[in-house]
């Protein structure tokens, strides 16, 4: 039964990437084309210093996401790391859902706006196939403590 949470972390890393990359790119898309003082919110620092580090924290939770999924793909028990990328992953989530929604705003808060949904999504990507606490569980249990 163990065994096929691995399976099922590795999809879930992705489902919680796909949301992230989503609101990653709708908040590129939105600070490009929201102006304020006469030029567009992406061109102050604080702004694009903020959409850097979602692009950065995406990178990295992609590259951690095509191991693991390379190495369940060879037959190799990845129990640690699949649990690895579903808790780093869906952290990566609810970080980039929740700074997506301070950029926007007011705007990312209406119903209309799919930056609300993706927040609520992302919080409940937390706790779908082991809360943080599980996964953290599950490693240091593959680390020997």
């Amino acid at each position: 039964m163990l065994e096929a949470l691995n399976g099922a972390r590795i999809s879930h890393s992705a489902r919680s990437l796909g949301l992230a990359q989503a609101a990653l790119d709708a908040t590129i898309d939105y600070a490009k084309d929201r102006t304020q003082f006469g030029q567009p919110i992406g061109k102050f620092q604080t702004i694009s210093f903020k959409l850097a580090r979602m692009a950065t924290e995406m990178e990295a939770a992609h590259w951690l996401l095509y191991r693991v999924a390379w190495l369940y793909d060879q037959g190799h028990d990845c129990r640690k790391e699949a649990a690895m990328t579903k808790m780093f992953s869906s952290e990566v989530a609810i970080r980039t859902a929740e700074e997506a929604m301070r950029i926007h705003a007011g705007a990312g808060y209406l119903a209309e706006s799919p930056i609300q949904r993706y927040f609520r999504d992302a919080i409940l990507y937390h706790s779908t196939e082991g809360t943080t606490e599980i996964q953290e569980l599950v490693i240091s249990r593959a680390l020997g403590l």
